[in-house]
C-alpha cells in the first residue's frame, strides 16, 4: 500500500472536506426542502446535490489525479472507464436519504478511498450530531471528539443477547429469517451507514443485509468497521471488494464486529 494513500495530510484534508459537505446538507436540512425522486423512485434532495458538488469538487482539487465514483454522478461515468481506475474515491455525499426526508437525523456523509478493489481508508460523518468516524484496516478506526481521535474497538467476544442492526426503510422477511436464527437478541433499528458506526463502537455486533446496496452505501463504513477488528463480508466468508464488477450493486452482506461469531450457521437457511 503506497504512502501516498495513507497520508496523514491528505486523510485530514478530505476529513475536512466531509464536515464541509455535511455543513452543507444542514443548511437545506433546516429549510423547507423539496423531494424529487430519481429513475428507481429513490429520492433526491438539493442536500444530495449540494454535497456531491462540495465533495466532488474539493477532491478534485485536493487529489485532481484520483477519479471519483459518487452516487449523484455515476450515471455519467462508462463502465469500461470505471474499470479501468486502479484507485478511486468512492462516494455517498448524502447516504440515508429517506432519514433525511424523515427528519430523523439518520443520516451520513461517506467518502472512501479505494485501491486495487480494497477499501483502504474511509470517513462517515452525521451532520446532525456532529459526529465522525474515520479509519481503515491497516489504520485503525476512530471516533473524532472535539478534535480528538478516540479508537474504536468492536465488542469481542460478543455474548448475548446479540444486538443486531435492523434497518428502518429495509427491514425484509429473509432480514428477520436470519435474525430469528440467532438465537437472543436485541434489535436496533438505525439508518445508514451509521449501523457500521455502531458495531465498530462495540454498541451493536451484527447488521445482516439481503439485498441490493450500493458500493458508495458500504465502502466508507467497511473501513471503519475493519480498523475496529469487524469485517464485511459476503455469504460465502468473503471480504467485500469495490470497483471490480460491471455492476455497482453489492450482494448480500453481513457486518460483524465479533468474527467469530457463527454466522455461516444464519446464513445457512437463506
Amino acid at each position: 500500500m503506497s504512502a501516498y494513500m495513507l497520508d496523514k495530510a491528505l486523510r485530514e484534508e478530505v476529513i475536512v472536506l466531509a464536515q464541509d459537505a455535511a455543513a452543507a446538507i444542514l443548511g437545506i436540512y433546516e429549510s423547507d426542502f423539496a423531494v424529487q425522486h430519481k429513475d428507481d423512485d429513490s429520492p433526491l434532495t438539493a442536500a444530495d446535490l449540494a454535497a456531491h458538488r462540495c465533495i466532488v469538487e474539493g477532491l478534485a482539487r485536493i487529489t485532481p489525479d484520483i477519479p471519483v465514483l459518487s452516487e449523484e454522478s455515476a450515471h455519467e461515468v462508462g463502465v469500461g472507464e470505471r474499470r479501468g481506475w486502479h484507485r478511486l474515491w468512492v462516494v455517498d455525499p448524502l447516504d440515508g436519504t429517506r432519514e433525511f426526508v424523515k427528519r430523523n437525523g439518520e443520516f451520513t456523509v461517506n467518502i472512501a478511498l479505494i485501491e486495487s478493489g480494497v477499501a483502504v481508508f474511509g470517513i462517515v460523518q452525521a451532520p446532525v450530531t456532529g459526529q465522525l468516524w474515520h479509519g481503515g484496516a491497516t489504520l485503525g478506526a476512530f471516533h473524532r471528539e472535539r478534535g480528538s481521535d478516540v479508537p474504536l474497538h468492536v465488542r469481542a467476544p460478543a455474548t448475548a443477547p446479540l444486538r443486531v442492526a435492523a434497518s428502518r426503510s429495509h427491514r425484509d422477511g429473509r432480514t428477520q429469517a436470519f435474525i430469528d436464527r440467532m438465537g437472543e437478541t436485541e434489535p436496533l433499528g438505525l439508518g445508514s451507514s451509521l449501523k457500521f458506526c455502531r458495531i465498530a463502537e462495540g454498541g451493536l455486533d451484527v447488521y445482516p443485509r439481503f439485498g441490493p446496496t450500493n458500493e458508495w452505501d458500504t465502502a466508507a463504513g467497511q473501513c471503519v468497521l475493519e480498523g475496529a477488528g469487524g469485517a464485511v463480508l459476503d455469504p460465502q466468508g468473503r471480504p467485500f471488494r469495490y470497483n471490480q464488477r460491471d455492476t455497482v450493486l453489492n450482494g448480500d452482506f453481513i457486518a460483524l464486529g465479533d468474527v467469530s461469531l457463527p454466522w455461516r450457521d444464519w446464513v445457512a437457511g437463506q
